[in-house]
């Protein structure tokens, strides 16, 4: 079904949705919301419509000489600002996803960085939840890339516990994901997070 369609359908059902919420749709505030409103639903899922391997198909190789076959440096990207949508009460989550993974020391085979930033927000645009997003980034990466492994941290505050239920304002969830040689080698993942340890140092100074 093509995106006009879908927003032409959407309208009525949340035109009714204002109503059942006692509001007036016809007054002057809410009179383009419903079409405003499936604008914004719309694009808050696009990523349903997305394959995350359109961004990591685009590769490249490294040189022998640039990556030696015994090497486990790491290439990581963090601060990946995102913005999804919890599945349970429809509110947004939002916060930063940190990604490493170490190229295969046969293939060597990378992406190129403004790559990954794509993938978390393929899967940031769906009803999500934080916990399933991690997890999903992660083997993408690893199926993709095939890396000697990959790690994958978001932290994120949700706004279902902000406005409602336990109101917690302040408080942040943490999720991880590790593949390949970041599950078997813990000095490996001490190095990435003593990496993110620092730069969130230098933030605060």
């Amino acid at each position: 079904m093509e995106r006009q369609e879908r927003l032409e359908k959407l309208k009525p059902l949340l035109y009714d949705v204002l109503v059942l919420l006692g509001e007036d749709p016809e007054r002057e505030g809410l009179r383009k919301t419903p079409e405003r409103w499936a604008e914004a639903l719309l694009t808050y899922t696009e990523g349903n419509m997305k394959d995350p391997q359109q961004h990591l198909r685009v590769i490249f190789q490294l040189d022998e000489d640039d990556y030696p076959l015994d090497s486990d440096d790491m290439i990581l990207v963090d601060n990946i600002e995102f913005t999804s949508t919890c599945e349970h009460h429809l509110a947004p989550f939002r916060g930063v996803v940190h990604i490493a993974y170490i190229p295969n020391s046969e293939s060597r085979v990378i992406t190129g960085l403004s790559k990954l930033p794509r993938v978390v927000e393929t899967f940031a645009r769906r009803l999500q939840v934080q916990e399933r997003m991690t997890q999903q980034i992660a083997r993408a990466i690893d199926e993709h890339l095939h890396p000697l492994g990959v790690i994958v941290v978001v932290q994120a505050i949700h706004y279902c516990m902000v406005a409602r239920g336990v109101q917690q304002r302040s408080s942040l969830s943490l999720t991880t994901a590790r593949r390949g040689i970041f599950r078997t080698k813990p000095e490996l993942e001490a190095r990435f997070q003593e990496y993110l340890r620092l730069r969130m140092h230098d933030h605060k100074t």
